[in-house]
């Protein structure tokens, strides 16, 4: 049976794909430290996930799993408060899923809509596989293992979130009241755009490292798009539209009034402008780059990070299997 913590617990993973954007950071990952106080949070590296898309050439992932988690504690995940963990350190993820699999219809997974649109996404490869139409059940798997009661999420993760309770509910009911119905925490994220103004993406190139070097934050922003109407210096700009000012907003938000006001009356020109937001940007990230410069020194450091986070998930998660097996009478004869 489903017994309360002492704190609400919740779950949330990263698929290995190398080094955070601030796409990234202000996306999920800021979200998450801020929730390690007020939570018991288990944040994993969903290695297994990453197989899903990149089977057939898997050899990065061992390094995308070591600067990932680089780049989380650098920017404020804490081991002593948090639970980091290898998807694939906890081998109860896989036996869970196995589990769930057997009593998820088929039809839960086929009607998925990000399983259909990730299809057309990426026509071409070959990823009509058991393992990518599957994945939400790993999911459910990652989640349900250690009970946790809420996932923070986007609205456009909502129903993967939903087929998760669907899987916890169906249990419940065959077998036994062990699972909570985890629900949302919807977050509000800071939607940081891409350098050309798109969604910030690694398909799309147009992206800056947490890592990033000063000299390549510099060339970077010298590269972002601005006001497209404004052609000549003296011209005034619209900051709404100019991916610089969205920037700006996180980056100089104590001073976003002044730099509205010289945009549209055209007291300063776009050069200069980028060059403010590159300054500002290297003096909010210099801090990230001392941790990570510390870290990548250590690379110890980061391995017992993770075997200390799969010893403490293993004792929740056998725990929660133990109920599972006998619940599902599978445990000794």
């Amino acid at each position: 049976m489903t017994m309360p913590h002492a704190k609400p617990r919740i779950f949330s993973g990263m698929r290995p794909t190398g080094r955070l954007h601030l796409g990234n950071l202000f996306g999920a990952l800021r979200n998450w430290v801020n929730l390690q106080d007020e939570y018991e949070c288990y944040f994993g590296v969903v290695d297994w996930h990453a197989l899903t898309t990149a089977y057939e050439d898997p050899a990065e992932i061992p390094d995308n799993i070591r600067e990932m988690v680089i780049d989380w504690i650098s920017c404020g995940i804490d081991p002593e408060k948090s639970v980091v963990i290898r998807q694939s350190d906890v081998k109860e993820h896989a036996e869970l899923h196995l589990l769930f699999s057997m009593i998820t219809p088929l039809g839960w997974l086929e009607r998925c809509p990000t399983y259909k649109e990730q299809l057309q996404q990426l026509e071409g490869r070959q990823i009509a596989t058991y393992g990518f139409l599957g994945y939400p059940v790993l999911m459910a798997a990652d989640i349900l293992i250690y009970k946790a009661e809420a996932v923070p999420v986007g609205e456009d993760q909502l129903p993967h979130l939903e087929l998760t309770r669907e899987i916890a509910r169906r249990f419940n009911h065959l077998y036994a009241p062990i699972f909570p119905e985890p629900q949302a925490k919807l977050t509000e994220f800071a939607l940081l755009p891409g350098i050309d103004g798109r969604k910030m993406s690694k398909s799309y190139g147009n992206l800056i490292e947490i890592a990033a070097s000063p000299e390549e934050v510099r060339e970077k922003v010298s590269m972002m798009v601005t006001d497209p109407q404004r052609v000549k210096r003296r011209d005034p700009g619209h900051p709404e539209v100019c991916t610089v000012y969205a920037f700006h907003k996180i980056f100089s938000e104590s001073d976003i009034e002044r730099v509205t006001e010289e945009c549209r009356k055209a007291e300063v020109g776009c050069v200069e402008c980028k060059a403010r937001l590159a300054e500002a940007l290297n003096q909010a990230l210099e801090p990230v780059r001392a941790k990570r410069r510390e870290l990548d020194a250590h690379p110890e450091i980061i391995r017992e990070i993770l075997r200390e986070g799969a010893r403490k998930a293993r004792i929740v998660a056998e725990a929660t299997l133990q109920e599972v097996r006998a619940a599902m009478r599978m445990g000794p004869i």
